[in-house]
């Protein structure tokens, strides 16, 4: 699955990277996510969630490396998660761009990979799930990054 979006936040270029690329702030607003771990600070990170696709319920343990790091414009990372019977993948890339006004225009892209049990039951709902879950993610984002 592949998603992607441009988002606009009111806040300078600097305060949404570093918001951004701290797991610890990011996870506030991830659905499911129960805790975060620094394994290598500013790099690598372990993180728990619980994620249900209707009465598919699984609880993912997962490692979270950014690959490319170009502060203030540009992140990659790449996630791999495991959950009983379950894995999934997961390439996030930002652009960060200065809009008018002191906004910041970030365009994102996702590409998730959902193997076993747990795409194999929740198949057709995983799109429509993950879109609302996009959607609340990115409305908390804003709100924590612009309060």
């Amino acid at each position: 699955m592949r998603y992607e979006g441009t988002i606009t936040i009111s806040a300078p270029r600097g305060v949404v990277w570093v918001f951004l690329t701290d797991p610890h702030q990011v996870a506030q607003c991830a659905p499911g996510v129960e805790s975060v771990e620094t394994i290598v600070p500013d790099y690598k990170f372990r993180a728990n969630a619980a994620i249900g696709f209707g009465s598919v319920k699984a609880r993912f343990t997962g490692v979270v490396e950014f690959q490319e790091l170009e502060p203030p414009t540009r992140a990659k990372l790449k996630a791999h998660g495991d959950a009983p019977g379950s894995a999934a993948d997961v390439v996030s890339e930002m652009v960060l761009t200065d809009g008018p006004d002191g906004t910041t225009e970030m365009k994102w892209s996702v590409d998730i990979v959902v193997l076993g049990t747990l795409a194999s039951l929740a198949a057709r709902l995983m799109s429509s799930i993950t879109q609302k879950l996009t959607a609340q993610f990115f409305d908390c984002l804003k709100a924590k990054i612009e309060a």
